[in-house]
């Protein structure tokens, strides 16, 4: 929908004074540290997993049984299959 510019200039002016005339909360201030742990805690186990489907696939392809990489990643044979059935070969 096209706008005027005398319409835009006054958006513009009521977005400038919001601007100016913002407190922020420190009730809803994130810490940034603790932000940038979690973002590289996130990225960290993303590589995990990548790296543990990459291990069933070289496992699976080694003839390894389901329960036995069941067994090695921590759970049942029927559990890693269900994890990682549909990204393994």
């Amino acid at each position: 929908m096209p706008r005027t510019v005398d319409e835009i200039l006054k958006h513009a002016e009521e977005l400038t004074l919001r601007f100016e005339s913002y407190e922020p909360d420190p009730d809803h201030e994130l810490d940034a540290k603790a932000v940038a742990l979690l973002r590289d805690a996130v990225v960290e186990r993303s590589k995990a997993e990548r790296h543990l489907v990459e291990a069933v696939r070289i496992a699976r392809e080694a003839g390894m049984t389901r329960s036995a990489i069941g067994s090695l990643v921590g759970t049942s044979g029927e559990a890693a299959r269900q994890r990682y059935g549909s990204k393994v070969a």
